[in-house]
This record gives C-alpha cells, structure tokens and sequence, in this order.
C-alpha cells in the first residue's frame, strides 16, 4: 500500500512538473524570440529584425526598411540598448505579455512591453511594444 501511494506521488510529482514545464515554454519562446530581434537591431540586420514582426505589423509595415526605420526613430531603447533584462511575464490563451528593463544609450531607463501572439503555424510573432519610461527609485 505504500508503495502504491509513494509511486502515485511520484507520478504526480512528474506531471506537475511537466504541467510547469510546459506553462514555461511560450515565455522562454518569447524570450528567444526578443533576444534574436535585438540582436538582429544591435546588427543593423533589417531581414532579420522584420522576421519577428506579426503579420499585423507586417501589415503596417508592409517593408522590411521603413519598420527598421520606425524603430530606429521611435523605438530607440530597443534598437539600440545598453542593457536589458526579463521582467514579469504572463501568458494569456494565445498571446505573451513580456516586460523588458533597459537601460537606453542615453542612461535613462525603459520598461518595454512586448505582446507576441501565437500564429497558426504555432510559432509566436510580435505584435506590438509599448515602451514605458522608468521612474527612478529612490537615492541610494
């Protein structure tokens, strides 16, 4: 009987865990997926920055120049960050909501909120940032 219970529990213990597991992947998915736009950004590499965007923003955006220039202009803490790092994440049925700290060339500091949106393909594609500037904390 104990032994019933103990391998009952350690099954459980193993779908719970496959349960998380799960649950992490479209965040760790997003996060790649911000990294690699960066990245491509940081190499004045318009191809492959574009390959990230939905085809929502693809729609607005109908070339792969006047995007990388939008963001160059309006997006300046993303295309060119001294830092940045993962903040809170949450998902919601198709979509990923991911925060990003950055720290811009200029030293201020941004909170940019990615939404990436799950394709049919099962891929995930950006759909939109919504940059938000950083109160600065306290004097320390």
């Amino acid at each position: 009987m104990i032994r019933t219970f103990a391998i009952a529990l350690g099954v459980a213990v193993q779908l719970a865990s496959a349960g998380l597991c799960r649950a992490d992947e479209p965040v760790d998915t997003a996060r790649s997926i911000i990294q690699d736009q960066i990245a491509a950004f940081l190499n004045d590499d318009a191809d492959a920055a574009y390959s990230f965007a939905s085809p929502a923003i693809r729609d607005k955006f109908p070339d792969k120049t006047v995007f990388f220039d939008m963001v160059r202009r309006g997006y300046q803490p993303v295309y060119r960050p001294g830092n940045f790092a993962f903040g809170r994440s949450k998902v919601v049925g198709d979509q990923v909501i991911q925060e990003v700290l950055i720290s811009a060339p200029d030293g201020k500091d941004w909170t940019a909120v990615y939404q990436l949106m799950k394709q049919p393909d099962g891929s995930y594609k950006i759909n939109g940032v919504m940059m938000l500037q950083a109160v600065p904390g306290p004097e320390i």
